[in-house]
């Protein structure tokens, strides 16, 4: 197994480096293999057994190498029945983590990101089993100093159905890599993203979904609303193997520009290599609608709280589908309190 220092460093020439160099988010500089601390994860109704680190296929991606290094043990999750509440502290100079989810039943997890560590690793596993449905909600709420690197590996199983909703709110610079593997016939996978770019916060959101068997099906939507100097970037590789037939799938980026000064890139990929399925991809940028502002401002808010109302409706929208009520409500509740801060500052 190729070890860090090895390894070479990705040219943005690599799709998946273009928006966010690996120079950009390491800790120190990459050629380091700096000494990494311990992210804090506790939970009063999830018990967390912690082991040695458990061996995961990196795939010769450079943060997963650097993070298979640096992160000594993994943290164990068997989610029961109902929602089950995760709290993850960043604190330091640079900390990180690997979070290992099993779920072999109906089961719903809230993972609250929060702290002022400069530099934060977070590296998500999880196996979805047969006929097992799984909900996932994170929540991030940085500092605003932070730079997040995430990388997510799920596994979804025959007849297994998982969701994964993510509101992006903290940190100063951010690279998600999520990948997801449907491995068995008749699984589902739904994916959901809200971003909120504000100040100099830039967003870079990679998103792999890859089918492997029949008569399987996807969806991912992601909205980002863009203030200030902000950047958000989305991308998403949907993969649908030969022997995939029957699937069905889809993509949609959404981007809502609030400044000239705002950027947003949106770029669905498709490799579909059956023939009996639907794969459709969309994506879209816009600003404000001047018609909607005049209505609220004409009904008395200011154009701030105005713009605020309809930043919150286009983000919560991201969220509708969520099966979970608990993780629905809670990505809005948040939401809500981040945007109502925002105002008042």
């Amino acid at each position: 197994m190729t070890s860090y220092l090895d390894a070479s460093i990705p040219t943005r020439s690599e799709h998946l480096w273009r928006y966010t160099p690996w120079s950009r988010v390491h800790p120190t500089k990459v050629d380091e293999l700096p000494t990494v601390g311990e992210l804090v994860i506790v939970s009063d109704d999830l018990e967390i057994k912690t082991s040695f680190k458990k061996s995961i296929e990196h795939g010769n991606d450079i943060a997963r190498i650097f993070l298979d290094e640096v992160v000594e043990q993994t943290h164990v999750l068997t989610p029961g029945e109902g929602i089950s509440h995760v709290q993850i502290r960043a604190g330091g100079h640079a900390v990180a983590a690997h979070i290992h989810l099993e779920a072999t039943q109906t089961s719903s997890v809230m993972f609250h990101l929060s702290g002022e560590a400069e530099w934060v690793g977070l590296w998500l596993t999880g196996n979805i089993g047969s006929n097992s449905h799984l909900s996932v909600g994170l929540i991030n709420e940085l500092s605003s100093e932070s730079v997040l690197v995430r990388t997510d590996n799920w596994n979804v199983e025959r007849d297994g159905d998982f969701e994964l909703a993510t509101l992006s709110l903290g940190g100063q610079r951010i690279k998600s890599d999520i990948r997801t593997t449907l491995s068995g016939s008749n699984s589902t996978h739904k994916q959901f993203i809200a971003v909120h770019g504000h100040g100099t916060r830039h967003d870079d959101h990679h998103i792999e979904i890859h089918h492997k068997q029949p008569h399987t099906n996807s969806k991912l939507i992601v909205n980002a609303a863009c203030d200030d100097r902000s950047h958000s970037v989305g991308t998403g590789a949907l993969t649908i193997d030969d022997k995939a037939q029957h699937t069905d799938a889809g993509q949609v980026f959404r981007n809502l520009l609030l400044s000239q000064s705002a950027r947003a890139e949106a770029i669905p990929e498709l490799e579909v290599m059956a023939n009996e399925v639907a794969a459709a991809h969309g994506a879209a940028s816009a600003p404000l609608d001047s018609m909607q502002m005049h209505y609220l401002m004409s009904r008395g808010l200011s154009k701030e709280e105005a713009t605020a109302m309809l930043v919150e409706g286009f983000l919560v929208d991201s969220f509708v589908e969520v099966r979970s009520d608990s993780i629905r409500e809670a990505m809005q509740t948040r939401l809500t309190v981040h945007l109502e801060c925002k105002l008042i500052g």
